[in-house]
């Protein structure tokens, strides 16, 4: 008999017929609306599998009901939404999708430090609006991106990406990070610098490390005021790392020249948001992944890993540091 797994969004269908050729579907259908938690609890008793995003928060009042879960394949490289430790217990795999995604998501990290740099988005709803009237020597100034400094907070595959783009700049790059990188610096002529130095001495800085219970406010009002007055905070990691009244207050006190953000403490952000009523921010919807080739790949990963856990066979994506096959 087939294994039966719930799938909480609407995929590609070349992912669903692979999944279906393994497992009997049961599936969420609504493509751009999150599945209600109610829904969750019910579909979660009955299933072998859990095809999940981000946007599901799976915790220890989701898991109490699993009667017979050995796997959650979540899409996403960051699991934070998942408490891997109720799935632990209970010998539930849980896995992600790192590397697909990374030359994506470097490539929108740094649109995003671009578009914040020279200011593209004000820029072209001022063009749109019909207030660009005749050439003016400071009109819609911004900030130099070639030959500055950029700090890298977090230097795992997607900073290393973003640092490789950064050198094409010509720009001086700094990292931190849980652990130095040795061979990094010396292949790309980095440095390594602890935090508060490198929040001190950047131009730029891109917080690219993942959300635990460490990072968690690791950037908050102490952090933002050791900043240069013309410095850039960018974050396309995940929301909370970075906390946004401090940010908030830092930009509307000009402490610090702008931020780009993709990623918020709370997700969808609702329009009435603070940080969307401010001049010196460019808020983008959580998209760092977001092109055609890679969200398919990640797709066709998770619903690889979904499989062959339930298959039994190796995995090299679980991600619980202590998991057995109970």
């Amino acid at each position: 008999m087939k294994p039966t797994v719930y799938i909480t969004r609407r995929l590609p269908s070349e992912v669903i017929e692979a999944i279906n050729q393994h497992c009997k579907v049961l599936m969420w259908n609504e493509e751009d609306v999150p599945v209600p938690r109610e829904e969750l609890v019910e579909k979660i008793k009955v299933v072998d599998g859990l095809f999940c995003l981000l946007t599901e928060t799976i915790d220890e009042d989701i898991l109490k009901h699993a009667r017979k879960l050995k796997v959650i394949s979540n899409m996403a490289v960051g699991y934070n939404n998942i408490d891997i430790e109720a799935a632990t217990k209970r010998g539930i795999a849980v896995t992600n999708t790192p590397e697909v995604l990374t030359e994506t998501t470097a490539d929108l990290t740094f649109a995003l430090l671009m578009t914040t740099a020279r200011r593209l988005n004000e820029a072209e709803q001022f063009l749109r609006r019909g207030k660009w009237k005749t050439w003016s020597p400071m009109l819609l100034t911004g900030q130099d991106i070639h030959d500055s400094t950029i700090g890298i907070i977090g230097l795992g595959r997607i900073g290393e990406a973003v640092a490789r783009r950064a050198i094409g700049f010509n720009m001086n790059v700094l990292y931190y990070n849980r652990s130095r990188k040795m061979d990094l610096e010396q292949d790309l002529s980095i440095e390594y610098r602890e935090l508060n130095d490198l929040l001190t001495n950047s131009d730029f800085v891109c917080v690219l490390t993942p959300l635990t219970p460490e990072t968690k406010n690791l950037i908050s009002y102490d952090e933002i005021a050791l900043m240069k007055k013309d410095a850039i905070l960018i974050n396309t990691s995940r929301g909370g790392i970075v906390n946004e009244n401090a940010l908030i207050t830092a930009l509307e006190n000009k402490q610090i020249w702008g931020a780009g953000l993709d990623v918020f403490e709370e997700e969808p952000v609702s329009i009435n948001h603070r940080l969307l009523q401010l001049p010196n921010v460019v808020v983008i919807p959580h998209i760092g992944s977001a092109s055609i080739k890679t969200r398919i790949k990640m797709a066709q990963l998770a619903a690889g890993n979904l499989i062959e856990v339930l298959r039994e066979k190796t995995n090299n994506y679980i991600v619980n540091p202590n998991y057995k096959n109970y």
